[in-house]
């Protein structure tokens, strides 16, 4: 009798393993409850949500050059994450922190890395060398796999629209004031492509070497 009361009623084992959208549900649940438990903290946690000592929104140039780095899908082969192991910081410097991409919207960290790194790449390079590496890579590392991007030099950046851009990153929390928004267009018109992406890639990393 006992037995027929525990089927009887309720989620049994039996239930939920011979089901598979109940299984799938409860799975779904499960998840759902692990990530919040694991993701909400991060949002009320200053190294998380607060810019590093120094930092300061990228220029209406810069930006411009992070459109233009996403995309090419230069994220596909270089991640921005330096690892905190010893061989890494030591030839890249200090490993990346939170803080450092607080106004990046969506932040370049991941996995993958064909090329090296670039989060500590501002600076490392002349603007000269970016250009030469950007037109044709095998130039100045001979052993390169990366595509040439010559279009760029050729390019000029869309200065009509970069003012709304900076506008939407000011929304997501960059403290652009209104004067920078306003004269965004003016600071990029008749920038190339190429110019952009270079003031993008010199200051990565600048804040905190």
């Amino acid at each position: 009798m006992a037995n027929n009361q525990h089927s009887g009623g309720g989620l049994s084992h039996e239930k939920i393993e011979t089901s598979n959208f109940l299984m799938i549900v409860l799975i779904l649940i499960v998840l759902l409850f692990g990530g919040l438990v694991e993701i909400v903290p991060l949002f009320f946690q200053k190294s998380t949500t607060q810019p590093i000592e120094g930092l300061k929104p990228y220029t209406a140039l810069q930006v411009a050059g992070r459109d233009i780095y996403v995309r090419e899908g230069c994220y596909n082969c270089h991640s921005q994450m330096i690892r905190p192991f010893r061989a890494e910081t030591l030839r890249y410097g200090p490993y990346s922190v939170a803080g450092e991409f607080v106004y990046d919207h969506p932040f370049q960290w991941g996995s993958k890395r064909t090329g090296p790194d670039l989060a500590r790449v501002g600076g490392r390079y002349s603007d000269e060398w970016h250009r030469i590496h950007l037109n044709n890579p095998r130039d100045v590392v001979p052993e390169s796999n990366m595509p040439a991007y010559p279009w760029l030099e050729k390019n000029t950046v869309d200065h009509t629209t970069i003012g709304t851009h900076m506008k939407g990153l000011r929304t997501l929390g960059a403290p652009y004031s209104d004067e920078e928004i306003a004269k965004a267009g003016d600071d990029v018109k008749g920038k190339t492509e190429l110019e952009a992406v270079i003031a993008y890639l010199q200051g990565l990393g600048v804040h905190r070497k």
